[in-house]
């Protein structure tokens, strides 16, 4: 169907008394659309773009590149952050935003296009509506009461060609999310189950409530289930704010935008408020924060070109192990890492191959591509289309050119036209590219030699999150501006006043915030969520992993068959 001679009016309008989902940060920019390009002809127009000049190897497949990989080199798209934070980013976006509009009817109708998420980070895509509103979320006992924590599922290392009867020793620290009887992962935001990355991310924070609740029934005896649980809820929403702030977005972000954005100042009276450097000229809101388009549809899509397109999951071997490359989007069942399906062995992530952790050595992390206007042949063969899943012929299989075209059927604004109103001088564009904010964003972070967020990309991000977190009544920086993760008595088993809590755990168990000190890490970031879930990060719990011979597996069938 071709929907290109259609016309539709966005949903985020240019007033600024508007109050809704999605918003506009720059509402009196006009929008930029490519000169000389009719509209039914800017799908064509931005295919072509898209194919030639904003891929990282033109006319290779991906079959060749993954025979040509090299796991102790250094590409030339390299960053220097770790790829776990590339689909951490995807959580947060999910977290943040819900458009429930089929993607290719979103992708030509932006009128469509509505936010039924919370523009918070509460963790929503997590704990849903509640255990009341959705039980299906939550584990109950045999008398159907709520236990205060998150179904998951145990794990079946599955069977492969190197193993025809699957394995034995399996570490009962490895999960699964929980599926229904069509592998559909039930969980908060369905979303997170799209690629094996995101969906272990989504898994270890399940489980790192889970770990929050059983420290809470220690640390508060006499409560009731539903307190236990939002002392977990708390503490475990607060870390993850912690995390998305002072971790992720410091990460990406200029230095010096980031200690803009949202500063703690001591008051004259004694008390400490944060406050948002950006607030009166970039991102302002009339009762509560809305989710800029200029974020969503343009700046915060910096993601996509850190998107690598293959990854090394665990050292066992087989099904897995070193210089064992998985792609990421290809639709081949068990040798890509799609989601949609339970995992197995090939799909267990070992941790410090994905972050900086204390046992990542060599080659690793996996770093994630740097920020730039060439994202991953991966990005050029999406299955997105039904009728031609792959096809680079097809809009909804080539990633880039969606982002350009929603752009510019959204109305943003020109990148150049934005960095003037910051008054900043714009970055030259060659002739013949677009002018669209999304390139501009990507075109600008190409310069810098740090591989992070130029200055408008950096203000957007940085401003964004941080009226999310000042904008939500209920983040720590509302609730309590001093709070801190080394305070926080669920996470560091002190109390207030320093009396150590006695939580049952092995005490020769390394600390959730063992990771700190890792050259390049942040306080508190995101390896902290894997310590708390304590899902596997070396590989120690993949080398007690062993197959089991024919002949056993002939017993223990033997065995069943006459009980």
């Amino acid at each position: 169907m071709d929907h290109g001679s259609k016309n539709f009016e966005v949903t985020a309008p240019r007033s600024r008394s508007y109050q809704g989902g999605f918003g506009r940060l720059f509402p009196d920019l006009a929008p930029w659309s490519p000169p000389g390009v009719p509209e039914h002809k800017l799908e064509e127009h931005f295919l072509k773009f898209a194919s030639e000049a904003m891929v990282e190897f033109p006319g290779q497949s991906i079959a060749d590149l993954l025979k040509a990989a090299d796991p102790n080199a250094v590409e030339p798209f390299d960053s220097d952050i770790p790829s776990g934070y590339v689909y951490f980013g995807q959580f947060v976006d999910h977290d943040m935003t819900l458009d429930v509009t089929p993607l290719s009817s979103a992708e030509v109708d932006p009128n469509r296009l509505h936010n039924f998420r919370t523009p918070r980070l509460d963790l929503d895509c997590l704990y849903g509506q509640g255990p009341a509103a959705q039980p299906h979320l939550y584990a109950h006992d045999a008398l159907g009461a709520f236990t205060g924590k998150f179904l998951v599922a145990p794990f079946n290392p599955g069977t492969f060609e190197g193993a025809p009867n699957g394995f034995a020793n399996v570490p009962d620290t490895f999960h699964d999310l929980p599926r229904n009887s069509e592998n559909r992962a039930l969980i908060g935001d369905p979303r997170n189950d799209e690629n094996i990355i995101v969906a272990h991310i989504h898994l270890a924070f399940l489980l790192a409530h889970n770990r929050l609740f059983d420290r809470a029934t220690r640390a508060m005896p006499g409560a009731t289930v539903n307190e236990r649980f939002e002392a977990a809820r708390k503490t475990l929403r607060w870390l993850y704010q912690w995390i998305v702030w002072s971790d992720f977005v410091r990460r990406v972000t200029d230095s010096v935008v980031h200690a803009t954005a949202l500063e703690e100042k001591a008051q004259p009276d004694g008390r400490m408020l944060w406050e948002m450097g950006y607030r009166d000229d970039v991102y302002d809101w009339k009762q509560d924060p809305f989710m800029p388009v200029e974020f969503s549809v343009a700046a915060y899509r910096f993601g996509h070109s850190m998107v690598r397109n293959a990854y090394q999951t665990n050292s066992r071997k087989p099904p897995a192990g070193f210089n064992v490359f998985f792609p990421i989007f290809d639709d081949h069942g068990r040798s890509s890492l799609k989601g949609g399906v339970p995992f197995d062995l090939v799909r267990v992530l070992q941790w410090d191959w994905f972050l900086k952790m204390t046992t990542s050595r060599g080659p690793f992390p996996q770093r994630a591509r740097r920020i730039d206007t060439r994202l991953a042949n991966a990005l050029l063969h999406l299955h997105e289309d039904p009728a031609n899943p792959g096809d680079p012929k097809k809009l909804l299989n080539v990633l880039a050119a969606r982002n350009l075209v929603r752009g510019v059927r959204m109305k943003l604004p020109a990148g150049e036209d934005v960095a003037r109103l910051f008054g900043l001088t714009p970055v030259p564009l060659a002739e013949g590219e677009p002018k669209t904010l999304w390139y501009y964003v990507l075109k600008e972070a190409e310069t810098r030699a740090d591989g992070k967020l130029g200055p408008v990309g950096s203000i957007i991000v940085a401003a964004t999150f941080a009226g999310i977190l000042k904008g939500d009544p209920l983040s720590w920086l509302n609730q309590q501006p001093t709070w801190r993760p080394h305070r926080d008595p669920l996470l560091t088993g002190k109390k207030e006043d320093g009396t150590p809590i006695d939580f049952g755990e092995d005490p020769a168990e390394l600390p959730i915030d063992a990771d700190n000190d890792v050259e390049g890490n942040n306080e508190w970031g995101l390896p902290a969520i894997i310590r708390l879930s304590r899902l596997p990060i070396d590989g120690t719990p993949f080398g007690k992993i062993v197959v089991v011979p024919a002949a056993q597996a002939g017993a223990a069938a033997a065995v069943a068959a006459a009980g």
